[in-house]
């Protein structure tokens, strides 16, 4: 950041907000190196496509174009490209984008994992954003509300990685929120602040939120929906599930009187019909967040030094 300063990067958010001939496009852009290239419910194409098309989404922005590079590593065998791009195909059209551009490299074998994919994407900001969405624009008081249960699609990496069966099938999460997004606008939510809660989950989004903005975010433990099997697989690796990575999920923070009608707006969208509310935003403790846990106690959920999974998107 030192070295690209400008007023743009310095909105840090998931995606630049750029004003054009009196209109605001949204661009974005991210690499995917998840490993294995297919796993439980997806795969490395799907995964870019709608990573890319929630990250425009998170800015309020009406996903449109996409471009695509493909860095491929010598002797990939053919059938899984194949699979990976149609999955990419199939994304595509279900999230109605259009992939326009795009490259295609190679590189020696052992070099390159398989498949590594960057992709960009543009969005246009619907008429009906009336300020800016993030951060700054969180206010006390605020309510927390998250689209669905969290962690399926961390674990569903690491039972591929560990070989691991579950008692019933935990598949990844990667879809598109947009709908869910749109959906909001439409109903003219004042919607303070979006963000995906991929790498990092929960717990790191809401620290950057609470230091950005030096506020405390109180969540009530009772309150996060976490699947049983992904619960499980949590305490059997020593993972929380908070920290742990979704690639369909998404929080919103949205005025306490319209909490309720959020939450009724977004149950009727299937990409976010598990949305519940989870927190508030409190003055004090500053730039911190803070877990109610089950039997009442508090604790601070601190932001981690590093990744507990890496290599999951």
């Amino acid at each position: 950041m030192p070295a690209f300063s400008n007023a743009m990067l310095e909105q840090r958010h998931d995606g630049a907000v750029l004003p054009v001939n009196g209109s605001q496009l949204a661009f974005t852009t991210d690499s995917f190196v998840v490993r294995p290239l297919i796993f439980p419910g997806g795969n490395i194409g799907d995964l870019a496509v709608n990573g890319t098309v929630n990250d425009l989404a998170m800015c309020g922005a009406r996903p449109l174009y996409l471009s695509a590079g493909f860095i491929l590593e010598e002797g990939l065998d053919m059938d899984t490209l194949r699979t990976v791009v149609s999955s990419m195909q199939e994304a595509a059209a279900k999230a109605a984008v259009q992939l326009v551009t795009g490259d295609t490299k190679v590189v020696d074998k052992g070099k390159g994992d398989g498949i590594f994919l960057n992709t960009s994407g543009i969005g246009v900001i619907e008429a009906n954003v009336k300020s800016v969405i993030g951060p700054a624009s969180v206010e006390l008081g605020d309510v927390v509300i998250v689209s669905g249960d969290l962690g399926r699609h961390g674990i569903a990496i690491l039972s591929v990685r560990e070989g691991l069966e579950f008692e019933s099938p935990v598949l990844s999460d990667t879809d598109s929120v947009w709908p869910a997004v749109e959906a909001l606008l439409n109903a003219k939510i004042e919607i303070h602040c979006l963000r995906d809660l991929t790498r990092g989950g929960l717990a790191t989004t809401l620290n950057e939120i609470a230091a950005d903005r030096s506020v405390c975010i109180k969540v009530h433990e009772a309150a996060i929906p976490v699947n049983e099997v992904v619960q499980g697989a949590c305490e059997i690796f020593g993972l929380d599930p908070l920290y742990v990575a979704n690639e369909g999920r998404f929080a919103v923070f949205v005025p306490a009187a319209q909490a309720d009608a959020a939450l009724d707006v977004m149950k009727k969208v299937p990409v976010s019909e598990g949305a519940v509310r989870v927190g508030i935003v409190e003055e004090s403790p500053g730039r911190t967040v803070v877990l109610q846990s089950r039997i009442g106690g508090n604790r601070v959920v601190d932001m981690l030094s590093g990744e507990q999974l890496p290599r999951i998107c």
